[in-house]
């Protein structure tokens, strides 16, 4: 069989003390691929960095910060290969563990999308808020991963040293296909950054390719090092974005789902205020509005939409999780 072309990109923005700090590792254990830094227009040291320190790694220059979605269409335009892998600037990657990943692509072509484990790079027993052992999704929405729901983050003990099929990669470390990404006209830019992973994800999967985790295969991820889980603009983009996802992908009476999303998030809403996080009430208050503002957009899309994914979870993790009290994924 022949050998697959990888490239791993690195998308950029004024993270030179970043890449001093994970760019040695990355290169170290990614012999099997090529390295990128996509930069999307840093006004640091960065580049320079980069060619000075690294002259075998790539560069493509953004000439604008239009965020990861729009960031990585642009960038990938230019770069040739079997599969992208999709690696964020504060990622610490582990000896050999690229090989199990391209097994499994070789060995699996239905596979679409990968993601191996993601341990937190501060607190390495333990799982990383961003994906985890890979992501899935209930009913309203609401993505969740193994490993990690809501604030509850479990220890790697092993439980999830598996391959296993998921609903959406962690876009932390990404690898998909360079020609179901071109398929699905890669990202989609109305998203800026967060979320756009499982909007691709759940696009790919409406398509009938598989989503996988392989957890043979580790890397330890920092974490809010562009935006902080602290930042409103976070809230209103995961808020908004999710929305945005749930109306073009969802399988089922729309108008019931979407409403009762709605509803859930105003009472997250009055839980900020309740925690004395008035911005944050105030960014779901504008996902929402920006959500009507685009809904006629998101509907033209939806009718595009070949349903085949089903959730995995036709249970509302909000109320599994906060009533229940069902707090780790195996229950």
């Amino acid at each position: 069989m022949a050998e697959l072309k990888i490239a791993l990109v690195i998308l950029n923005w004024n993270g030179k003390t970043l890449l001093e700090q994970f760019l040695p590792s990355v290169v170290a254990h990614s012999k099997e691929a090529d390295v990128y830094v996509a930069d999307n227009a840093s006004t640091d040291a960065s580049i320079e960095f980069v060619k000075s320190t690294f002259p075998s790694v790539k560069i493509i220059q953004n000439t604008v910060n239009d965020g990861y979605a729009k960031g990585y269409n642009d960038a990938l335009k230019h770069i040739e290969a079997d599969v992208f892998c999709l690696l964020n600037n504060d990622v610490e990657v582990t000896k050999n563990w690229l090989i199990p990943i391209i097994d499994n692509f070789k060995n699996n072509p239905n596979t679409a999308i990968i993601q191996p484990k993601l341990l937190d790079y501060k607190n390495r027993d333990y799982f990383e808020y961003a994906g985890a052992a890979g992501g899935f999704i209930d009913k309203y929405g609401y993505p969740y991963c193994r490993g990690r729901i809501f604030n509850t983050i479990e220890k790697d003990n092993g439980q999830y040293n598996d391959i296993a099929d998921i609903f959406w990669a962690s876009g932390a470390c990404f690898f998909v296909k360079s020609s179901v990404f071109r398929d699905l006209n890669g990202f989609d830019e109305t998203f800026f950054a967060h979320m756009e992973e499982i909007d691709l994800c759940w696009r790919a999967k409406n398509l009938g390719y598989s989503v996988t985790y392989i957890g043979e295969s580790t890397v330890y991820h920092v974490g809010g090092a562009t935006l902080s889980n602290t930042n409103p603009k976070k809230t209103f983009l995961n808020f908004r974005n999710s929305l945005f996802t749930l109306t073009k992908n969802a399988k089922g009476n729309l108008f019931s789902i979407v409403f009762i999303r709605l509803l859930l998030d105003g009472i997250a809403g009055i839980k900020f205020l309740f925690e004395l996080k008035p911005k944050h009430t105030f960014a779901v208050l504008k996902a929402h509005f920006e959500f009507y503002v685009q809904l006629n957009n998101l509907l033209k899309q939806r009718q595009l939409t070949n349903y085949k994914a089903t959730y995995y979870q036709k249970i509302s993790i909000v109320f599994n999780y906060f009533i229940k009290k069902d707090i780790k994924f195996k229950s």
